[in-house]
Parts: structure tokens; sequence; C-alpha cells
């Protein structure tokens, strides 16, 4: 008999629910000793048995464990555990995925790293790394009156300039004034304030320069530092404050006698802009420090260090994780404080260890998964609240990325739900919330968090509705306000739904534009429902009479059926769900608890499990893997990456590819590839513009070729005729570029092929290649005639998308075009018997998030479609206006971004956010009849009895040879 446990002492809150839970599960699966738990499990019984006293909030890893071991669903509890670890942390009762919310420097709080939030001069005993950095711009600083400190979102300019320069400032001169500003939406009037005012002993020197007392100039040297200087591109929305506020800097800078110096942290893509000042344009050409990535002893600096200051130690394999995945990167920075800072909440004793790395969500996971667990862990109208809070603290970039910007907080509401989502926010250092102000802790949010990305998208596209209706409510009032041009139909209901939850202010004009456009729809459709009342009364009436008597019937005959299959299904879907939750770490147990789900309940949801986890997968880069392209001949697959490199793997059917080699590394991150028709050569696009011509004739010796001179700041995708003579670019701006690659060697431009309004993100040819389909994110689709290089021809614009167009494929026969959007049409097919008259064939639905990529089965019967929903979907488009859903493939942890059909069709590739690359064999029948050879050692009766307890044993491939 199972000795009993002691009562849980302490007072109600998260952590005595959270082990009373446990108890009552252990008590559901029959109160089984510890020690039989600790043999399912694999952890002690003082483990297992600490994880229910109620003292602490056990590690992730020993909750699911102990879960396992009792029956329970681990999926559920792993929501428990993260809503818990979010609760506790807001409390203040730690340790959870973050700190609590205080106004205090981590450093005053004992933490040994200061996760998302930048370094501050309280933290300066915190940072390593950046000691001969700090140094070149203390020299350059006492050289120039005016010095600019550049560099990428993340890497760490305004750390550098708080806990390192300021430090340093004081070190050498201990009464030198300094002061530390952010421009704001008013920067004249900061600058001002700033300059006139001298700080008294002691003053904080990060503190608002507008609270310091006036006094007179005078010649003593003082320093000014203007921290995210790209606020004035972003914020500040008047273009002459913005020049007189650079002149007003750089003047007084410069100003014989004045005793003041400047320093200018600017964001990389933000040097442009700076570009369009004259009294800029010096100090970038003469006083610019710029920070770049950091070297591998630096990286193994700022990990180590920290941590022995606070008595830990950083395990061997942690610090050689961190440094390969940060090493030669210039914006991760904050990605990787933050992975420490949650590791160290899961360290074990005074270690921390790559265990704890994982299960904090790795690199770049660790973020996505602290604000998911924020997410999680709020009511549904406090989730509707985040999502309002969130994208409003963003500046939506024009040709650059996105920034945060700060907001006053009033303009967030007061209510008892706002305050609660910014301390949660502020608890997890996903917010700051300063003197009356709350921003984004730090930019790498917008990248790493899928969901916002997503909110961005959509909001993106609710601002492009609201200048539609605006345009529509003048023009009614020029015609006056004739019924006729009124909105009809969808257009008033899409226009309608800007008034839904906190979407753009209209007008009074706009107001009654779509009040007078509903009122004419109501009054037009109740003449019609007064018609056909009576029939549908009647048609209902007999409806409910037959679905009654039919029931009545049968469900005397099936009842003992239906609840064995009722009971089948309920536990064939716990056992896919369990089978995707160890696919990572025990691939070949995966695909035997998914084969036994398919054989006791052959759903489509549990074939859609198995084949998932019959997927191939491997780890192809070290960021987001941004596309997939298979050679003509089907032996080599390449792939591209953030991380500015592009990979080429032989490639052995839907088995683990070998790697061959790796082209760049150098550069901007990469955006697009593509394979010439002969395979000899490999074109890459650049976020910067670049691309560039590979000679992979030799695949273990692949040479750079060409680089085609860069017309556009980033291009984002790029395709070859299929008679290799032309290649098509396409990215900001709207234009898209043909050159002449008829000699990869020697490759020229032909012309431009006008006609977007904004990015172009997806080009193709047609088979025959005289015509060119780019989507874009004006929401259009454009067929061009391109059979004369020099003279494209306009056929088409095609609408039908409420979103921004990612991707375009044509079928093989050349009649059919795929594009793939956001919003309720994220897959669309055409008919382009006509490509002057496309005509829509069909809307493909199902996924719940935007589609970033489509492709065609060699075949044309097979189209695959990659969503941000972290899915691939295939479909069966054989009848064009009829398409089938065939499979749901699951396993990327985060959205997937490129999928490509090898060219005799037998093989699907995705590329995901996650950086991995996913292989799987598209003949579906053959893959689920040849499962039992990817399963290795037979399931155990231990591990069946752990995870399918209710069934009796029988390993779904029996031939297989006991472990």
């Amino acid at each position: 008999m199972a000795r009993r446990e002691r009562p849980l002492e302490g007072e109600d809150g998260p952590l005595l629910e959270f082990a009373a839970a446990l108890r009552r599960l252990r008590h559901e699966a029959g109160s089984p000793p510890y020690r039989d738990l600790a043999e399912r499990a694999h952890y002690s019984v003082a483990t297992l048995s600490g994880a229910a006293a109620g003292r602490r909030l056990p590690s992730l890893d020993v909750t699911l464990a102990y879960v396992r071991a009792c029956g329970g669903d681990a999926a559920a509890w792993e929501r428990h555990w993260h809503a818990t670890a979010v609760e506790l942390a807001a409390d203040g009762a730690g340790p959870g995925p973050a700190g609590a919310a205080t106004p205090e420097a981590p450093a005053a709080q004992g933490l040994p790293y200061v996760g998302l939030a930048p370094f501050r001069a309280e933290d300066a005993a915190l940072f390593f790394g950046r000691e001969r950095l700090v140094e070149d711009l203390f020299d350059a600083l006492t050289r120039h009156r005016v010095v600019a400190l550049v560099g990428a979102s993340g890497a760490g300019k305004s750390s550098l300039l708080h806990a390192g320069l300021l430090p340093r400032l004081h070190a050498d001169v201990p009464a030198r004034e300094v002061t530390v500003l952010t421009p704001g939406p008013h920067p004249l009037d900061r600058a001002r304030r700033a300059l006139a005012a001298r700080a008294e002993p002691g003053t904080d020197p990060g503190t608002d320069p507008g609270t310091g007392p006036a006094a007179d100039s005078g010649t003593a040297e003082r320093v000014l530092v203007v921290d995210q200087f790209e606020e004035v591109f972003t914020v500040c929305a008047d273009p002459d404050e913005r020049s007189r506020f650079v002149a007003e800097l750089v003047g007084a800078a410069r100003r014989p006698g004045s005793g003041c110096r400047v320093v200018l942290g600017v964001r990389a893509d933000f040097y442009a802009h700076c570009t369009r000042h004259p009294e800029l344009v010096g100090v970038l050409r003469e006083a610019q420090v710029v920070v770049g990535p950091m070297s591998a002893a630096e990286l193994r600096r700022a990990v180590v260090e920290p941590a022995r200051r606070a008595g830990l130690t950083v395990e061997g394999g942690l610090q050689a994780t961190l440094v390969a995945h940060a090493h030669g990167q210039v914006g991760v920075l904050p990605l990787l404080s933050h992975s420490l800072l949650e590791t160290w909440r899961r360290r074990r004793g005074a270690a921390l260890t790559l265990d704890g790395f994982h299960a904090a969500g790795g690199f770049e996971g660790a973020l996505a998964q602290s604000a998911e667990a924020l997410y999680d862990s709020l009511s549904a109208s406090q989730q509707r609240l985040a999502r309002q809070v969130f994208v409003h603290l963003i500046a939506l970039g024009e040709g650059t990325e996105d920034t945060k910007r700060p907001v006053d907080r009033t303009e967030l509401g007061q209510d008892a739900d706002t305050r609660a989502v910014l301390a949660r926010a502020a608890a997890l250092r996903l917010l700051t919330l300063g003197d009356g102000a709350v921003e984004l802790t730090h930019e790498a949010l917008i990248r790493a968090w899928p969901r916002l990305r997503g909110w961005l998208t959509y909001d993106r596209e609710r601002l492009r509705r609201h200048r539609q209706l605006a345009d529509a409510a003048r023009a009614w009032e020029a015609v006056g306000r004739d019924p006729g041009a009124l909105l009809r139909g969808a257009p008033l209901a899409l226009a309608g739904e800007l008034t839904a939850g906190e979407g753009p202010v209209l007008t009074a004009a706009e107001a009654e534009f779509l009040a007078a456009g509903a009122a004419a729809e109501a009054a037009a459709g109740d003449r019609a429902r007064r018609r056909t009342r009576r029939l549908r009364l009647l048609v209902g009436a007999l409806a409910c009479l037959l679905v009654v008597a039919a029931v009545a019937t049968g469900s005397a005959v099936r009842a003992e059926d239906e609840v064995t299959r009722q009971r089948n299904d309920a536990v064939a879907r716990n056992l896919a769900e369990t089978s995707a939750g160890v696919a990572a770490a025990e691939p070949g147990l995966a695909v035997q608890l998914g084969l036994t789900a398919y054989r006791l309940s052959p759903t489509d949801r549990t074939r859609d499990g198995l084949l998932s986890a019959l997927m191939t997968s491997l780890p192809a880069h070290g960021k987001e893997v941004v596309a997939v392209a298979y050679r003509p001949d089907g032996r080599q697959l390449a792939t591209a990456s953030g991380d500015r490199t592009a990979r080429l793997w032989r490639t052995r059917g839907s088995g683990r590819p070998d790697p061959v080699a790796t082209l760049g590394g150098e550069g901007a991150p990469l955006r697009a590839l593509a394979y010439r028709p002969d395979g000899h050569t490999l074109a890459t696009a650049a976020s910067d513009g670049t691309v560039r011509l590979w000679d992979v004739t030799d695949p273990a010796h692949p040479g750079a070729g060409a680089v085609l001179p860069a017309r556009e700041t980033d291009v984002r995708a790029l395709a070859f005729s299929p008679d290799g003579r032309t290649l098509a670019t396409a990215g900001a701006g709207g234009g898209v570029r043909l050159w002449d690659v008829t000699d990869p060697a020697g490759p020229g431009e032909l012309t431009t092929v006008p006609g977007h309004r904004d990015t172009v993100r997806a080009v193709a040819f047609s088979p025959d290649g005289h015509t060119l389909a780019t989507g874009g994110e004006d929401t259009t689709v454009r067929l061009t005639d391109v059979g004369d290089r020099t003279r494209p021809e306009p056929l088409a614009v095609v609408g039908g998308h409420d979103t921004a167009v990612f991707s375009v494929a044509f079928s093989p026969d050349g009649r059919t075009l795929a594009t793939a959007s956001g919003g309720r049409t994220p897959v669309r097919l055409w008919d382009l018997a006509e490509p002057r008259r496309p005509a829509p064939l069909a809307t493909l639905t199902g996924h719940t998030d935007v589609v970033g990529a489509v492709a065609f089965g060699p075949d044309g019967r097979t189209l695959a479609s990659a969503s941000d929903d972290r899915t691939v979907r295939l479909w069966s488009v054989a009848r064009g206006a009829r398409p089938t859903p065939l499979a749901i493939l699951s396993g990327h942890v985060t959205a997937v971004g490129s999928v490509a059909f090898s060219p005799d069709g037998t093989v699907l590739a995705s590329g995901g956010y996650d950086s991995t690359l996913r292989l799987a064999a598209t003949d579906l029948d053959h893959a689920l009849a040849g499962a039992c050879a990817h399963t290795g050692p037979r399931i155990t009766r231990a591990q069946w009895a752990s995870y399918m307890p209710y069934l009796d044993y029988s390993p779904p491939c029996s031939g297989l040879e006991r472990p």
C-alpha cells in the first residue's frame, strides 16, 4: 500500500493548487507507490514526491514525467505548468519563466542576466564581452565632437551605451556631466531641455533630462547620449522638427567653446535616412563606430562571467551550443540574454545546463515560449486586449523593419484588465513600464513571436481597408449621397469589420456612409425574407421530424457499437497527440504510438499524425529556413536561411540527406533561391538586394559566380525561365526585373516589368516561358506576356485576396495558377485557359494562419501549401473546381515558410522558421504500409503500460527484435 503523503502546508495560491492537482492525478491512477512511478518516469522517488509537495514549482521535465507515469494528458499539463509559472512570476513567487515585475535592475535583484531588456548603468557589473568596443567608442568620442554608434537591431547598442560607455565616462572624469535621452514624438523639445540642463550631483545619468534643473551654459565638458536615434524617423511625424533637431544637436557640439560632445545610437537599417541630413553625412563619414557580431571569445565571456559572479557554473555543452548559435550573428544578443535568463530559472543547483536550455525553448524558441505562456495565461477578453496593446506599441516600417514605439500609458486604458495585461507582460520582461510610458522591451519580440507577426499582417490590411472606405465615402458625398454609390454585400461586410475591437477610429462621414449602406441592404433583404419565411418554417418542421425519426430508428441498433467507436476514437486521439509529443526525442517510439492509434481508429487525424511522425527531420541552419529547391535531376536539394547561408544536400529519397557544401555566410540574410534548369547554376537573393549566381556543377566545390547589380533594397523572390536564358528578380519597390543569364558569368539587365504598388513577394514563369506571374503586398497577382523579353506586355490583374500574396505557382500544363495569401482566401486556384481573362476555380480553406508557399506536384494532380499555422497541407486538385484535402503534416514548431516537391514527385520538402528541414514521402498508402521499417526497437511492456495502460500489450510491429 502506498504511504500517505503529508498534508499540504502554506497559504492558498497557484503553487499549492498545482501540487494538489498532481496528487489528484496520482489518486485517479490508483495511488501507485512512488517507487513504481520512479521506474516509469526515470526520476528518483525524492524528485517525484517533491514535485507534489507544494514547496516549489517542479521543472517542466519532472512534471511531464510525473504526469505520464500516472497516465495523464501531457499536453494539457504542459499548458497548466506554463500558466502556473506565469502566475508565480506575476506574484513575485518565482521561480517561473520570468522574474517578477520590478523597477530594480537585474543586478540589484540578484539576477545574473538581464533577459530581453537592455543593460542599464546599474547592470555594468553584469556587462561582459564588449570591453574592446567600449574603448573604441570612448576613443572616438575623445577625438570627435559627434560620434555615431551604428548597429543592427539586437546588436546591443543600448546596452553598450548604458552599461559600457556611461561607466567608462564617469571612471575617466567622475564629475563629467552625462545626459541620456531618446527622441520620442517631439525630439526638439527634449534636445533643448537636455542642452539647457545640468545634472545634480548623484543624479542617475539615465534619467529623463527634462527633470534636471536649468543652468547657464558653461565650458565644462558634458556628454549628450541620444539612444534609439531612429525614433526621429519612426515616432516624430514632423519633417521640419526632425531637421531642426538634427541641426540643434550637431550645432551644439560643434559650436566653439560649447564643451559638449554628442553620441548617437542609430539602427543600421535607418542609415540611409540619416544621409538625407547634411549635418549627419560628415559625422557618418568621419566618426562612426560600427557594432558588429561578437567573437567567440567575447560571447563566452558574456555567457560565463555573469554566472561566475553569481556563484554559478555554465555546463560546457551549453556554452558550446550558445556560442555556436550566436557566433557571427549581429541581431541575436537579446535572444541570447533571454534564453540565458530562462535557462537560469531552470537551473539544476548551481549549474546552468543544456537540458534547462532546451526546456526553456532553445535559442529562438525561449522568447516565443515566454510570450505564448503569457498569452495562454490570459482570459479570452484579456487575450483580445493583449493583441491591441502589442500592435499599438509597434511602428509599421515603410521600406524598413517594423520598430517599437513608446506609447503614453493613458492611450491604452485604465481598466483592470489592461492593468493586468501590462503587469504580466512586464513581469515576463516583454514590456517595459517607464514614467507614464509603455514600450516593447526589445524589437526582437517582433521577429521571434509568430503570433505577433500574424497580428501585424492582419492590422496592415485593416489600415488598407480603412483607406478604401474613406475613398468610397468621399465618392458618395460627391454624387449627392446617391444610394447607388453605397457599399453592398461582401465589400460592406469587410468595411463593417473596421468597427470591431480596437480598429481605426472612423470619422462621422465614414460612419454615416457605413450606416446608410447597412440600412439599404437591410431594406432590400426584408422583402425577400417576408416572402420565404413561411416556406422556411414548413421545411424546417419537416426536417426536424425526419431527423427525430431517423435518430429514433437507428439509436437502438447502433448504441453499443457507437460507444465502442467513441471510446476507440478518444483513445486514438490522445495517443496521436502523445506520439507528436515524443517525436523529437524518440522518433521510433513515436511511429509505433502513431501506428497503434491509426490501427485502433483509422481516421484522418490519426493517419495525419502517423504520417507526420514518419517525416525525416533535421536541423538545417542556425536560423529560419526561408527557401528550399530541388535540382532538376532530383539528386540535390538546396536550402536558404536567414543565417546568411545556403546549403547543398545530397538527397536519398525521403531519408536523411547528406550535407555537401555551404554557400555564403557573409552579407545579409537570404530571402530566396532557385536552380537554373540545367542544374549547373544556383541563384540566391538577399535582404540587402544582392543576387548572386553560384556555379554548382561540382556540388562539393561550388564557385561564387556573378553578382547582379543591386536595384532594390530587399529581393524577396526570383525564378529562372524554363529555357534558362532569363532570370526574374522581385522585391521592394513593386518592380520585377528581367536579366539575360544565357551566359551566367556575364549576366545583363533586360528590362523592368512595372505594375505592383508595393513589395513583390512572389514570381513564377509558366511552363512554356511566355507568361510571368507575380504576387505582391498590394494584394494583387499580375500576369505579363514575356515572350519578347525586352518588351513585356501586361495581360491581366487578378484580385480576390484580402491580404498580401506571398507565393504563386503554375501547374505543369500551365492551365492553372495557385496563389497563397492570408485572411479569408489563404489559397486560390485560377483557370488560365485565357490568360487575359483568368477565371476563379476554387478557394482552399483549412489553414488557420497566413499561407506563405504553394507548390504543384510534377503530375499536376497534387498541391502542397505551407502556413504560419505550423502545418503543411496536401490537396488533390485533379478536379480543379473541386479540390479535396489529402493530408495535414505537422511537426514544425514554428511557421513553415517554404515547400517543394522532388522532380519525380515522391518526396515533399518543407523548411520552417524553427531552422529545420523536413522530408515526407508523398505516396501516403506506401508510407503507411512501410511504417514499421522506421520504428527501431519494439515498444516494451513498460513503455506500453506507461502510454497505454488501458490497452492489452500488442506491439504494432511484432517482427521487430526486442531491445
